[in-house]
């Protein structure tokens, strides 16, 4: 099989600046108020048995970036239900120009073995020919169909969870136990709001009086999180969970990028004695160390988002160890 192409190198004389949610409020950009809105995910279609997308080995690609916390869940998942012989993976160069995610040669990158695509944007116009809309990760993509499965996060990774079980080493882990799911549900809500997307609410903020509030809320989650975890090993007590899979991308990146980037200071992950010791005992698993690309992360944030960092200086951050030892222990 020929090597797939790569797009040209990085370029931001040429090609300008990635988009990025601040630069374009008709997307996801700024309220009036200065605060920070997601854009919507249009593609939403599901695996299940008999439907348009069956359950199938072979079949499906994940793009995705390991700099995107949104994009790693579907690779932990990935990873904890073994399905790396069933479910493919193309992963995109972290640093964009205005062209958006591209396919490069570099560590840990693939190009585009699938397709040939160079730039992602072609499988959303594969998709919706003339596509207008935001160009995310991650992508589920159907290689017979040749089309977009689903570009929403949440129902990626459910998916990737319940519907490969045939093909899977590790079918056996049910990261959404029908019991638990209201209080998943209760958890993911929470945390999504003011965790995972609440650091983008105070990096993305357009007032002082929008980062404040962002700013308040993801601080007095993180204080509740932190008493939640005195005494137990993960955030539904002995069993790892989707909640679980869904928070430790935004504590991964908490101190090395949010706490600067994003501003979001007023205390740092190594502040919080039980958070940090459960974030570094999910980190000593292989599903979440394998698929936490610090250089990834750090080039990501700190190269493409120029009206927070226009001299695009990537910082030395915190020297911290993520292999000392933890009070948890798997049961």
């Amino acid at each position: 099989m020929a090597p797939p192409p790569f797009a040209s190198p990085v370029d931001f004389e040429r090609f300008g600046d990635s988009g990025g949610w601040a630069k374009e409020p008709a997307v996801g950009g700024d309220r009036d108020d200065g605060s920070f809105r997601r854009a919507a995910y249009p593609f939403r279609g599901r695996i299940e048995p008999g439907g348009e997308f069956p359950p199938a080995a072979g079949r499906y690609v994940i793009y995705a970036s390991y700099a995107c916390p949104w994009a790693q869940r579907q690779l932990i998942v990935r990873e904890l239900k073994g399905l790396s012989q069933a479910i493919g993976l193309a992963a995109v160069d972290p640093v964009r120009d205005g062209r958006g995610w591209a396919f490069r040669a570099g560590p840990d990158l693939t190009g585009d073995p699938y397709n040939g695509f160079t730039l992602l944007r072609q499988a959303y116009d594969a998709t919706e020919p003339g596509y207008p809309g935001h160009i995310s990760v991650p992508v589920l993509w159907d290689t017979q169909a040749r089309r977009i499965v689903s570009n929403n996060f949440p129902d990626i990774s459910l998916d990737l969870g319940s519907q490969f079980n045939d093909w899977a080493a590790n079918p056996g882990l049910d990261l959404y136990p029908e019991a638990a799911r209201p209080q998943i549900d209760q958890l993911n809500a929470r945390v999504y709001d003011t965790v995972n997307n609440g650091v983008y609410r105070c990096g993305f903020a357009r007032s002082q009086a929008a980062y404040d509030q962002a700013v308040g809320a993801l601080f007095e989650s993180l204080d509740w999180l932190e008493a939640r975890l005195a005494d137990r090993i993960y955030l539904l007590g002995d069993h790892l969970t989707e909640a679980d899979v869904r928070l430790y991308p935004t504590l991964a990146r908490l101190d090395a990028v949010y706490a600067t980037h994003f501003k979001t200071n007023l205390r740092r992950l190594v502040d919080y004695p039980n958070l940090w010791d459960y974030t570094r005992f999910l980190h000593q698993q292989p599903a979440f160390a394998n698929t936490t690309k610090f250089d990834h992360i750090k080039r990501h944030y700190f190269l493409t988002h120029p009206h927070i960092n226009p001299a695009r200086i990537i910082p030395a951050g915190y020297q911290v160890d993520w292999n000392a030892p933890t009070r948890r222990r798997r049961p």
